[in-house]
């Protein structure tokens, strides 16, 4: 069985990964992207690597029916406009933040409040390792922020074996490509300004720490840095358990969790120049790299997590959350596993 899509926000990074993905995917046909920025003018236009395609921007305010609509607009977007989304599609995914949290004082805290909270109860998150039992025939889905998917990815192993517990010490620092801030991204995001940095932009207090508190009921020290690469996110998360842990004991986690995940992969020592996890070696797939290591000095570990920010961390999330939502063999349309050598992701 084959599945209409629209891709609301389509002329936007994470909206061409979106159209990108849908394109070559088996169950799906893409009959819509919107773009007010671009109405009328060919999806190539916005993206050149799909001018194969032959499909040009429509109004967002016209929206066709179709099976699934996958909304990649600003945060507040689709909360004002879920009710009109909900009647062009059975199926609604959303890449914002807007039915991330599953409370309105979440949204009092973080954010600036929500205009539907009635419907956040009803809300699945996407993100199928952390979630995957609650995905089957939901109808509005909510992608995760990739900074919060690579740390959920990174620590849940440890929390779901009780290695890692509310009581204990999480440090997390983050790395992450210019994509993050999206095509819009402003006079921080102009070439000579991001170009050979490593700037703290969120030290303290950054929105994606409500989706690790939620899912992983941890308070993490979270910052995240802005680097220079162009895609990709990369969470290094200090752990101090309270009580002792080997080596054994984090393998054994590490694969009890991931070993049948089929886009999670342990990569965690070993041999070679890419030891640990590395955003250059998922660059554009759906794929996550995790690892660990435990430091016998102190007692501390280590853990990574490498994904593709656009991709694991919102694009392709929202297929894979789509695929298990419509009963669609889970990884479909998602199998590419990237390219080696491969300049800046």
């Amino acid at each position: 069985m084959s599945y209409t899509a629209s891709v609301v926000g389509g002329s936007g990074f994470t909206g061409g990964e979106l159209l990108r993905v849908l394109s070559g995917h088996p169950e799906f046909e893409v009959v819509q992207a919107t773009s007010r920025s671009r109405t009328n003018k060919t999806v190539g236009h916005a993206h050149p690597n799909l001018r194969h395609l032959d499909l040009r921007f429509s109004d967002p305010e016209d929206l066709e029916s179709v099976d699934v609509l996958f909304a990649a607009t600003p945060h507040g977007v689709s909360m004002g406009e879920i009710d009109r989304f909900r009647e062009a599609a059975t199926t609604v995914v959303d890449l914002s933040a807007d039915f991330r949290l599953d409370s309105e004082a979440g949204y009092e805290e973080w954010y600036d409040g929500h205009e539907r909270p009635e419907l956040l109860a009803e809300s699945v998150y996407a993100l199928p390792e952390l979630n995957r039992e609650a995905l089957p025939g939901a109808e509005l889905v909510a992608a995760g922020g990739c900074n919060a998917t690579a740390t959920i990815l990174g620590l849940m192993p440890l929390v779901e074996e009780g290695v890692l517990t509310d009581d204990d010490r999480v440090v997390v620092d983050v790395k992450v490509g210019s994509s993050e801030g999206g095509a819009g991204g402003g006079e921080a995001a102009a070439h000579p300004e991001r170009s050979g940095v490593v700037r703290p932009y969120a030290p303290t207090g950054h929105r994606h720490e409500a989706e690790i508190e939620q899912f992983l009921g941890l308070d993490v020290s979270f910052t995240v840095h802005a680097v220079d690469m162009t895609r990709g996110a990369s969470a290094t998360c200090h752990v101090f358990p309270g009580e002792p842990v080997s080596k054994g004991d984090l393998w054994g986690a590490y694969r009890g969790a991931y070993e049948a995940e089929p886009f999670v992969e342990l990569v965690a020592g070993g041999g070679g120049v890419y030891r640990y996890p590395e955003p250059k070696a998922v660059a554009g797939t759906n794929r996550a790299e995790v690892g660990f290591e435990l430091d016998p000095s102190n007692g501390r570990v280590v853990c990574f997590a490498a994904i593709d920010n656009m991709l694991k961390g919102s694009a392709g999330q929202a297929v894979h959350a789509a695929n298990l939502a419509l009963g669609i063999e889970e990884t479909a349309g998602l199998d590419f596993r990237g390219l080696h050598p491969v300049g800046a992701p």
